[in-house]
């Protein structure tokens, strides 16, 4: 079954369940996926959040028995999770630019969340990145030595908040303070530690000796698994590696015939071929394993 099919068994799961208390873990059940790989892919495949997508309906269906029933606005606003009549009167209001009350007597169109069909984001196109079609590789093991930043996928922080990280490291020398290095002016960004909620670790460092040096607050050593990993090139501004994320976990990766597999993501920034922020030489790799594998192992 293809990720669009997956994805959409849980969009019928939420569905039957708008008026029960949804946990992302229950949610994801129904696609196999792991809870924070779930949420990626819904993300850049769809351009907005699992918890997104679910406040919506919840408040586009509340919108509906407000113009085709009589129940009470406290009924409905118990009935969509929300603890008081108030809370639904402000997510409402916020959703809708209109309160319940006026909302239920009014005549006006407004535009609500209809329950999404996946299928019709297959092969969709995102746009012309300035990239090129992934190399499929196999890597032996890395041993990094990085600095530690947390950051989600929740409203994006992640898209915002990870340029802000390699200028932290730079301004702050943490490139200095390496020992061992083994691939100088390599900058090394992984993806890791990933939780349910959508939370995750990014390490800024880069590849190192395994010695036993101590080291100073706040690095950390890091072993990238060996494996098979899809490799994406990628140039230009600061920005373009966040495109291309989105391009992979958007476009590529449910559209191919690979799927993800357990380990970080990461790429390597080639320093002194780039001029932050304008122009930048990155590569990607998300590791990965060919449909037909995991169908042996069923």
């Amino acid at each position: 079954m293809d990720d669009f099919k997956r994805i959409q068994r849980s969009i019928e799961f939420i569905e039957e369940n708008l008026q029960e208390e949804l946990h992302i873990k229950d949610i994801t059940a129904q696609a196999c996926f792991s809870a924070f790989h779930f949420q990626r892919l819904f993300q850049a495949i769809s351009g907005f959040s699992v918890h997104e997508y679910i406040r919506k309906r919840r408040l586009s269906e509340a919108a509906e028995e407000l113009k085709q029933t009589d129940r009470s606005v406290l009924d409905i606003s118990i009935a969509y999770g929300y603890g008081s009549q108030e809370a639904f009167t402000r997510a409402f209001d916020g959703y809708f630019s209109i309160t319940p009350a006026k909302y239920r007597k009014s005549e006006s169109a407004f535009k609500r969340q209809h329950k999404i069909n996946f299928s019709v984001y297959r092969s969709e196109d995102k746009g012309d990145l300035a990239m090129h079609k992934p190399e499929i590789k196999h890597l032996d093991s890395i041993h990094t030595v990085c600095f530690e930043y947390r950051t989600s996928l929740e409203d994006n922080r992640h898209f915002n908040e990870i340029p802000g990280f390699y200028h932290d490291f730079g301004k702050n020398g943490y490139y200095e303070r390496i020992p061992g290095k083994t691939a100088p002016n390599m900058a090394y960004g992984i993806s890791c530690n990933f939780r349910d909620d959508g939370g995750f670790s990014f390490l800024v460092g880069e590849e190192a000796t395994r010695s036993g040096e101590t080291l100073e607050e706040g690095f950390i050593r890091f072993d990238i698994p060996g494996g098979t990993y899809a490799v994406f090139q990628a140039f230009g501004s600061d920005g373009l590696v966040q495109q291309t994320r989105t391009y992979i976990y958007g476009t590529w990766l449910p559209n191919s015939n690979y799927e993800r597999r357990e380990g970080p993501d990461f790429e390597i920034t080639d320093v002194m071929r780039s001029s932050f922020p304008d122009f930048l030489r990155i590569t990607v790799y998300i590791p990965v394993r060919h449909r037909s594998d995991e169908r042996q192992r069923e």
